[in-house]
């Protein structure tokens, strides 16, 4: 049977998706004929060309021959395809024949219509190739990708971490064993799997394979005694389809197509494998499945064979876009990315979100629990299935088209994926799957981890290393991921996980016995995995500990990460908002910012999902708190509660982004101070020590973000948000969170004032709760006439417009703040402004 979820049956839609992930564009033209190109058919461009493109003499046609022709994906003016075409709809709109043409003879309008038509064919099938070529390129990706060998670690690999920072050399017997270790383990790999590329490939030989012949289904449980398949395709009768064991403990079995050349399973039903393991018989979602799903009223989910056939499969359409020079995420979940109390789908995720999250400014999303993961209220993290997309989302190919609409407007696609733990379930999880302890996990109590409720994995087991560097090589491969956000990388590396353990910063807390050096050698084996086949994708880890290495490349003897999650700074800010803004510090505030390792980038966040969860607070709510509810619409007075949390709000952000890092973080939502916590829904709960925990009677209300608060022109809520909106922007113009240059020349505690130059521009913050400025002297660097680019003042967003916008600086030479120059600003109170270089013209 094919198994359905809510009336649905379980495969993918038609290829030809909402949202027009598969159009050609070319000019404003809608004709029939023209969309016949975007199909993988028998009908050739030139007889698509051979028709007269302005039989119909519609202004499309002559925008179509004045070099305004679209290529897919391209973007040479900046703008998206979506962007361009709106823009051509109104040329069209707006198209008038000049009077030269109007007094063309009806010879030369024959003879332009003719020159137009060639021109016309010529793009045409320009654009035809170019879209072919680009499809080719995205298909052939995988092949190019298994030609790749990622070579052993070279003669003296290892050793420049010691040139980096010399403090190393005193740990060099951790780091060299560390090192040999990962040599060893790549050696082995490269002798008896043919390579790190290969051996990433275990979902080609464990898991269910189709073949031209039929089905081949592959599982390793050593522990079990004896098994068999099961499902929907043999009535579930655990006789039918026995499995033979190797002196490996894989379980295999072959099911030969059916007589009608039809496959032995079909697409959509249910199947388990049924083992007789240590601790009795078992059924279980075989761990390599593709895709698994909770039936209604059901508690445990059933894997689902997910094999569609080649013409409902999703195609991307769009290449991948280059790694951005400044990484600015926005953190997001898709289940509760909608403005209504439900569970969102990838759908409406491309549709509704994609192109907010693009309008905002950021250039990278980072999607949250993706990985299938029973218990919602996790937010992803008790991951059950490791190679299935989430199901209640969508299925896997909606997925993808929800990726391949993130590229097409230029968006990086990050997956927050999770290798530090597993959920404890056994019924659908790894857990116990073959009746022991000590299959994935370590066994006893250094594999359960008793704050997370979950079992720790065995990083030094040649399966789970197969089973985890092939988890991440799939996402990037078959999803087309741009790269990862490791979880809980401090619980990984530790082997008190970080637990009620407060780091210093002395290197002996790295470097000793308390570090597990299998987890560290993995984490250096994916990033070797993932840079070496996927240049361009991105690794960030969530790491508290501060070790250092570990943005370091794994040749030069680093983890091997491209970016640290820099948590201390969101932790400062929690803080400080306990404190009175008297009792601020100015040198504490820029310590906090500034504290990381020379070479190794960070990823900076005021506040992330972390702070918006129930049981904390966002920073909106610290500042603001009940008079959220009663005090931001514009027609209501405001409160000086309020006005304090708008300005501060704005400030925090800016200064968190133009100083803490390399790489910028934002939960979805927050970027205009969303009112509400986040609360998945929960049914009341008897804990095992008789504890009551009252639930939420399974509401959505509180697991949604209201969007709409954001865009309404009516609430204070759309102020913060277009300031985050320009923000963003002026770090697109100015990729000042990847300059080398950066100088702190003002740090001032009486006065509350924050001075500092990143890239070109200056920032001016004034903390001080009702002091302003008159003609106050900036230090800078560079000579010439400075302009406002960039005021949280601004009435636009909220503020009080005290700064005059037309208004222009130039600089005067003399030593100020350890600055060649200087010019004079006005500084009103708890306001952050933006000096950006005009020209080095300093002639007023």
């Amino acid at each position: 049977m094919v198994y359905t979820l809510s009336g649905m049956r379980l495969h993918p839609p038609s290829i030809s998706h909402p949202g027009n992930d598969r159009r050609t564009v070319v000019a404003a033209s809608s004709s029939t004929n023209l969309s016949l190109m975007s199909r993988k058919n028998s009908l050739s461009r030139k007889f698509l060309c051979g028709r007269s493109m302005c039989e119909s003499e519609s202004p499309s046609c002559i925008v179509a021959a004045t070099e305004k022709v679209l290529v897919p994906g391209s973007q040479s003016d900046g703008s998206s395809p979506t962007d361009q075409l709106e823009a051509l709809d109104a040329d069209t709109d707006n198209f008038k024949i000049s009077e030269s043409e109007a007094n063309l003879d009806e010879e030369q309008v024959d003879e332009m219509g003719e020159k137009e038509l060639v021109t016309s064919a010529v793009l045409v099938e320009d654009i035809a190739v170019t879209e072919e070529e680009t499809l080719a390129d995205i298909s052939k990706e995988s092949e190019a990708i298994r030609q790749i060998s990622i070579p052993p670690p070279g003669v003296g690999a290892g050793q420049r971490i010691y040139e980096i920072d010399p403090l190393l050399g005193n740990h060099r017997q951790h780091l060299d064993y560390r090192y040999l270790h990962y040599k060893k383990i790549r050696e082995s790999i490269d002798k008896y799997e043919g390579g790190l590329e290969a051996f990433s490939r275990g979902y080609e030989k464990l898991g269910f394979t189709r073949s031209e012949t039929g089905i081949t289904y592959r599982e390793w449980a050593p522990g079990a005694k004896s098994a068999s398949l099961i499902g929907d395709f043999n009535s579930w009768n655990p006789n039918a389809d026995v499995m033979t064991r190797n002196e490996f403990g894989v379980w295999e079995i072959f099911l030969p197509n059916n007589a009608d050349g039809s496959p032995p399973i079909p697409h959509g039903s249910r199947v388990k494998i049924r083992m007789d393991t240590p601790t009795g018989i078992k059924d279980s979602i075989p761990a390599w499945i593709k895709f698994s799903v909770q039936a209604p009223g059901e508690i445990p989910y059933n894997g689902i064979y997910y094999d569609p056939p080649e013409e409902e499969k999703y195609v991307f359409q769009h290449p991948r876009p280059k790694k951005p020079k400044s990484l600015r995420i926005y953190e997001a979940h898709v289940g509760m990315s909608s403005t209504e109390p439900m569970i969102n789908t990838y759908a409406n995720f491309r549709d509704d979100v994609l192109p907010r999250i693009k309008r905002l400014g950021y250039n990278a999303v980072q999607v949250m629990a993706i990985q299938e993961h029973s218990y919602y209220a996790s937010f992803g993290y008790h991951v059950t299935n490791f190679f299935a997309p989430s199901s209640r989302c969508g299925t896997p190919d909606d997925l993808k088209s929800m990726i391949d609409k993130a590229h097409e407007l230029g968006l990086v696609v990050l997956m927050d994926i999770v290798h530090s733990h597993a959920s404890n379930n056994t019924l659908d999880g790894l857990n116990m799957f073959d009746g022991t302890d000590s299959q994935y996990f370590h066994s006893g109590e250094r594999g359960y981890h008793w704050m997370w409720d979950s079992r720790l994995f065995n990083y030094g087991h040649w399966e789970v290393l197969r089973y985890l560097l092939s988890n991440a090589r799939w996402w990037l491969d078959e999803y087309k991921f741009d790269g990862f956000r490791f979880d809980g990388v401090t619980s990984m590396m530790y082997t008190h996980h970080g637990l009620q353990v407060g780091f210093t910063g002395n290197y002996n807390e790295y470097f000793g016995l308390a570090t597990d050096v299998d987890a560290v050698v993995y984490l250096m084996m994916v990033n070797d995995l993932i840079h070496g086949l996927f240049p361009e994708a991105i690794t960030v880890g969530e790491d508290v500990s501060g070790m250092p290495t570990f943005c370091i490349p794994v040749q030069d003897g680093g983890v091997g990460f491209d970016y640290r999650l820099h948590m201390a700074v969101a932790d400062k800010w929690i803080e400080l908002l306990k404190l009175r803004d008297e009792d601020w510090k100015m040198g504490d505030i820029i310590h906090t910012l500034t504290n990381r390792r020379w070479s190794e980038k960070c990823v900076v966040y005021a506040e992330s999902h972390d702070q918006a969860l129930v049981g904390d607070k966002t920073i909106a709510f610290w500042l603001m708190d009940k008079d959220m509810y009663e005090f931001m619409a514009l027609d209501r007075p405001s409160t000086p509660l309020i006005d304090r949390g708008i300005a501060l709000h704005k400030m925090i952000r800016l200064i968190t982004m133009g100083l803490g890092g390399e790489g910028y973080l934002n939960f979805m939502g927050n970027e205009f101070g969303h009112p509400e916590w986040i609360d998945f829904p929960r049914a009341d709960q008897r804990l095992p020590d008789g504890r009551f925990i009252l639930g939420n009677g399974n509401s959505f209300d509180k697991c949604r973000r209201r969007f709409d608060l954001g865009d309404a022109d009516y609430l204070r809520y759309r102020g913060l948000q277009e300031f985050d909106q320009a923000m963003q922007h002026l770090e697109e113009a100015h990729n000042f969170m990847s300059s080398e240059h950066q100088y702190i020349s003002r740090k001032h505690e009486a006065e509350r004032v924050i001075i500092f130059e990143r890239e070109d521009l200056v920032f001016v913050f004034n903390f001080h709760w009702h002091n302003s400025y008159s003609d106050y002297r900036v230090g800078c660097l560079n000579p010439g006439k400075y302009k406002i680019a960039l005021d949280s003042d601004d009435l636009l967003f909220g503020g009080f417009g005290r700064v005059d916008h037309e208004a222009e600086y130039f600089t005067f030479e003399g030593n100020h703040d350890n600055r060649p120059r200087s010019f004079m600003v006005y500084a009103p109170a708890r306001t952050a402004v933006v000096y950006e270089l005009i020209t080095d013209d300093i002639t007023p």
